[in-house]
């Protein structure tokens, strides 16, 4: 199996533990990784901090970058990365990756993924939706990003949040083509 380079991008989007369920996943993957750049916003940042309690998020061992360094690796599609996991993803920056507006990284990251042919996945955190969203989840489709909601499934009887949230992760880390141990329906 070819190692995977993969940007993950973090909004301010409720939903913390989807992030980092995927960062605590991807940690495990990492003989399937060659290299993982991450971005936050300042919103996620918050929003980590208020949801989980912690900055843990900047213990972890991947290369962060700044939501304005367009002059990271993944902001050109020369540098090859084939995967981008939004988690969560907000319905702004839905709509600014809809709209074509590359206002900072992540939306950067996300046009040059979609214009490159390759894998985008936005895990979409909003309830309800409204026909804007859904719109604008209709047009990243045919741009040809998948809308992998963060809808939990729970026929794995999870017990805890990080379980719960996991079963949405571990659909996301199908999505990308990682060989991933989860529970299976009918197994």
């Amino acid at each position: 199996m070819q190692k995977k380079k993969i940007v993950v991008a973090v909004s301010g989007a409720s939903g913390a533990i989807y992030a980092k369920v995927l960062f605590d996943k991807l940690l495990k993957l990492q003989s399937q990784i060659e290299e993982i750049g991450v971005v936050m916003s300042d919103n996620a940042k918050d929003v980590w901090k208020f949801e989980l309690g912690t900055s843990d998020f900047s213990n972890y061992d991947f290369k962060f970058y700044e939501k304005s360094n367009f002059a990271a690796p993944f902001a050109s599609g020369s540098a090859g990365y084939e995967t981008m996991i939004i988690c969560p993803c907000s319905m702004g920056t839905l709509g600014r990756i809809a709209s074509g507006i590359s206002n900072d990284l992540t939306t950067r990251a996300a046009d040059v993924i979609l214009k490159e042919r390759r894998r985008l996945i936005l895990v979409a955190r909003e309830t309800p939706f409204s026909l804007i969203h859904i719109n604008n989840m209709k047009t990243v489709m045919e741009a040809g990003g998948i809308i992998c909601p963060a809808n939990p499934s729970f026929y794995s009887l999870p017990k805890t949040m990080e379980e719960v949230a996991a079963t949405v992760i571990n659909r996301v880390l199908d999505l990308a083509g990682f060989e991933n141990e989860s529970y299976r329906w009918g197994e």
